[in-house]
């Protein structure tokens, strides 16, 4: 994979993390959701890498995983955005 294709899955990840809104699970605990209006390609790397959770393909959301919410973290401090008004 390119650099520059790194950089965008990192950035979406990143991107999702920061816009993600909270779900209440019904039988689980609480989870984040992030809406899917990013690149496709990217998406689906995150996807494989089980960063982000997309039970339903036809779904405008994707779930954010425990992973990604960590590997975001990682990436604000990475690219040096401080994401500590976000209320995580």
């Amino acid at each position: 994979m390119s650099e520059l294709k790194e950089q965008i899955k990192e950035l979406t990840l990143l991107l999702m993390y920061a816009t993600a809104f909270k779900q209440t699970g019904r039988y689980e605990s609480d989870y984040w959701q992030a809406w899917k209006g990013y690149d496709f390609d990217a998406m689906n790397e995150l996807n494989d890498e089980e960063l982000i959770y997309d039970e339903k393909h036809k779904s405008k959301s994707v779930v954010i995983t425990d992973t990604g919410i960590e590997k975001a973290k990682q990436l604000a401090e990475k690219y040096g955005i401080d994401i500590s008004g976000l209320n995580r």
